[in-house]
């Protein structure tokens, strides 16, 4: 079986007067720090998938992202670990030069196969798949994000090993497969919540509700995309400084940083009964506030 490399990863309790007044604990499962380079929920999420990969004759991987994408950077870093070959279709054309994360990708060996957005968006379709296996070979493909059945599988095993005894647990949510893993990991008597970083929610509470037919206790809360996407504010950016200078735990303005100010919102507005307990999961990402 082909597996990443991993370091266990601490809990982080976060101390502010905030919490105090309102008597919640709130505590960060460090996950930022399992691998250097394939961090947070990506390592879970590809675990999986990269091993479809290991067995597959071609030993090569195939996904999608945009220019930013934090899932990019991880699977051509996960191809490198591993001695697979790695491609990246891009949503839009190649812009030079590269911004960093592209620029990382082409280092770790992944060829960067640019296409338009209105082909970008037909990437589920069989006959652009297809296409590009008459173009690059034979591939296992990887949606965009990862989520999948192979994502979900591993970020509920992840889940599993969880401190059990929080009253709720909470997370950013993208593409929707951590959340949905987190949701099958934990105690049905647990409360699960996540922070839709998308403006407007789309399928996104219909595609979670698919991986968890019978659970009720999760909730997708989508006021907090600060703008949608990869978008930010001053409030948020101050937000994420302040909370490093505070609290020693680095934040990202596209998914952490949004769940965190969710968080200490919903503190604010009395969301918390006294004396619950929060574990919030840092899923890494840091590569893209840069």
């Amino acid at each position: 079986m082909a597996t990443l490399s991993y370091r266990p990863t601490p809990v982080h309790e976060i101390r502010d007067p905030l919490l105090a007044t309102a008597g919640v604990q709130l505590f960060v499962k460090r996950e930022d720090l399992n691998h250097p380079l394939v961090s947070g929920n990506k390592w879970w999420k590809l675990k999986y998938n990269l091993e479809n990969v290991s067995q597959h004759l071609s030993r090569t991987v195939l996904t999608f992202g945009g220019a930013y994408s934090n899932h990019i950077f991880a699977v051509a870093a996960a191809a490198r670990e591993l001695g697979f070959t790695s491609i990246g279709v891009i949503r839009g054309e190649e812009t030079l030069p590269l911004n960093t994360t592209l620029q990382f990708a082409r280092e770790q060996g992944m060829h960067l196969h640019y296409v338009s957005r209105d082909d970008y968006r037909k990437k589920e379709d069989y006959g652009f798949l297809e296409a590009l296996a008459k173009q690059f070979g034979s591939f296992v493909a990887v949606p965009e994000g990862g989520t999948n059945i192979e994502a979900v599988r591993g970020v509920t095993e992840f889940a599993e090993t969880l401190d059990q005894s929080f009253n709720y647990y909470c997370c950013p949510v993208g593409t929707g497969g951590t959340l949905a893993g987190i949701i099958r990991g934990v105690p049905d008597t647990k409360k699960v919540i996540g922070f839709s970083v998308l403006k407007g929610e789309g399928s996104l509470q219909h595609d979670i509700s698919q991986w968890n037919l019978h659970r009720q206790n999760w909730q997708l809360l989508t006021d907090y995309h600060f703008g949608g996407y990869a978008k930010s504010t001053p409030a948020l950016l101050q937000f994420i400084e302040a909370f490093k200078t505070q609290h020693g735990v680095p934040l990202e303005f596209v998914y952490t940083g949004k769940m965190m100010a969710g968080i200490f919102d919903l503190v604010k507005k009395g969301f918390f009964e006294r004396g619950s307990t929060l574990l919030a999961l840092h899923t890494g990402g840091l590569q893209g506030k840069y």
